[in-house]
């Protein structure tokens, strides 16, 4: 058996330079449910994953080292319904999100899907299947 038994992603974690900014973005404009609330670590339930945010650290057990100013450290991907992607875009522009263009189809993907970044600059996309 050994790694060949791993069947899914239970969390993923988001370091962080500002946990506060972040936790508030994923809680008011994604609206996910929080499963665990710390200074220094937060969980939310997305699906039946967990997505995490936790201070990015230099030093101690971790050793995460410095962001890229600018870059995105990780690009997530969330699905909904076809007729939900307009209905999210409206949502997170009268959120004040800024986006990385309108809503587009992806023929190459089978996908139509809109991408922002959250305010630790990540990418986000949210995306349906047509």
């Amino acid at each position: 058996m050994g790694i060949d038994s791993i069947r899914n992603i239970d969390y993923v974690v988001l370091l962080c330079e500002d946990v506060v900014r972040a936790r508030q973005f994923y809680l008011e404009v994604m609206k996910f449910r929080i499963e665990r609330d710390t200074p220094n670590w937060v969980s939310f339930h997305v699906g039946s994953g967990l997505l995490c945010l936790r201070p990015r650290s230099p030093q101690g057990v971790f050793q995460d080292g410095p962001g890229a100013p600018g870059s995105a450290s990780v690009q997530l991907a969330f699905r909904v319904a076809p007729p939900e992607i307009d209905a999210c875009h409206a949502e997170l522009v009268a959120h004040g999100v800024e986006m990385l263009g309108p809503p587009r189809d992806i023929p190459a993907w089978r996908h139509r899907a809109l991408f922002f970044r959250d305010p630790e600059g990540n990418v986000i996309e949210i995306y349906a299947e047509v």
